[in-house]
């Protein structure tokens, strides 16, 4: 019997593997503060349809994203986001594909602000069961503290 997942629920539970992908981007210099809202909208349709949660993080012109999912899927979603002209200098800051369990596994695509990305990372620390996962929590957390205030 074939199985297709019908929700991101299904994908990477035990015994199967999942991808995760972090990147980060600068926004466009003519970017219009709506467009962060058209890019939530878009995700919110898109990602639960191919098994994609994740979260977004946008403040101060930059973009932080974590996307989890089929490899293919999320591959593919990336491909979109390098060519989207609202994204510049996209880089990668880690892929994995030996997550077992989703971090954000009830969200199609949530934006945090800046502000909260500490609260969410603390909260998926200590949801989070694979070593894996937590070194880069921890990792992301540590950075996140060692930074200035922003103004």
């Amino acid at each position: 019997m074939n199985h297709t997942p019908s929700s991101p629920h299904d994908e990477g539970s035990a015994g199967r593997s999942l991808y995760n992908l972090i990147y980060c981007s600068l926004a466009a210099p003519a970017m219009h503060p709506g467009e962060v809202a058209k890019i939530i909208a878009t995700a919110k349709h898109y990602n639960p349809r191919h098994g994609i949660t994740g979260l977004l993080v946008y403040g101060s012109g930059i973009f932080f994203q974590w996307l989890e999912g089929p490899r293919d899927k999320v591959s593919t979603l990336m491909k979109i986001i390098a060519d989207d002209p609202r994204h510049l200098n996209v880089v990668v800051l880690s892929e994995e594909d030996e997550i077992r369990d989703r971090l954000f596994p009830d969200w199609d695509m949530e934006l945090v602000e800046a502000s909260e990305i500490s609260d969410v990372l603390e909260g998926a620390l200590k949801e989070a069961s694979d070593d894996k996962q937590k070194q880069m929590l921890s990792l992301l957390l540590r950075e996140l503290k060692s930074r200035p205030p922003a103004a």
